[in-house]
């Protein structure tokens, strides 16, 4: 088994265990404790006990490797693995109760994701990756959309916390969306990506992702393939991380930079 499938094999019941408590704790209710970036940067009870129960989950498996997690930062261990952990994708969907919220943890060998999970708390609907070996989603390999005109696509995105970063975000939205189908914010990026990555969108973009919020999914698309990019040569990143098929990519990402969107705040 190579390094990826090896890590895998471990990240996925440990992706579950943490799903499932964080579905017990929302059926259990569930109030914010704290806020973050900003006021409608909302952080739950749930969110630190599944990063705590993942953490831990990791540390008896593999306790030399290193974890970088949206709660409580990067272990700083020195070490050829690194965890990468979203313990809930979508909290403000899971504090509405809105079925849209997921648990996303990768793997990162030497500073390359070699293999993800994300799994939808709320539904248990389940996409892997492997790096050179596919993404898939209840058994079945992904392979994105067939879409080839931007005029016909289904676009998803999100937005910041900051309210002037969502300024922004709905100014380039707006001179977007007469050059699209339509478009789609679910409230979880870890999740666009993997519907990007099965084709029930054609394509992703956002501005203001960490990597907890797109190393698994990230991998899923790329692994689907997709072009997982930046801007203008960009690796993907906080300033920008799009997500198309090779068919679709270069018109999207074109008009995101005639559209400065991986610019302002």
């Amino acid at each position: 088994m190579d390094r990826g499938h090896e890590l895998l094999a471990l990240a996925v019941p440990i992706a579950r265990g943490a799903a499932a408590l964080a579905k017990a704790m929302r059926a259990a209710g569930v109030d914010p404790v704290a806020t973050k970036s900003t006021l409608t940067d909302v952080v739950t009870a749930a969110d630190q006990a599944v990063e705590r129960q993942v953490r831990e989950a990791i540390r008896r498996a593999r306790p030399g490797d290193a974890v970088l997690g949206e709660e409580y930062g990067d272990s700083q261990q020195a070490s050829a693995v690194r965890w990468i952990l979203d313990p809930i994708d979508g909290t403000v969907n899971y504090l509405y109760d809105l079925p849209q919220y997921a648990v996303s943890l990768a793997a990162e060998v030497d500073g390359v994701v070699v293999a993800g999970v994300v799994i939808n708390a709320a539904t248990g609907r389940e996409w892997t990756a492997v790096l050179g070996g596919g993404s898939h989603a209840d058994g079945r390999r992904l392979s994105g959309s067939r879409q080839t005109d931007l005029r016909q696509a289904l676009v998803g995105t999100g937005f910041g916390y900051a309210a002037d970063r969502r300024l922004h975000q709905a100014a380039v939205l707006a001179g977007l969306i007469g050059d699209i189908r339509d478009v789609r914010r679910l409230g979880a990026a870890a999740i666009d990506l993997c519907l990007a990555a099965e084709g029930s969108l054609d394509a992703y973009y956002e501005k203001g992702l960490n990597a907890w919020d797109h190393a698994a999914g990230g991998l899923v698309a790329a692994e689907a393939g997709l072009l997982v990019t930046g801007l203008a040569g960009a690796v993907p990143g906080p300033d920008m991380v799009v997500a198309a098929p090779p068919a679709l990519h270069k018109a999207l990402h074109d008009r995101l930079v005639e559209l400065d969107a991986d610019k302002g705040p």
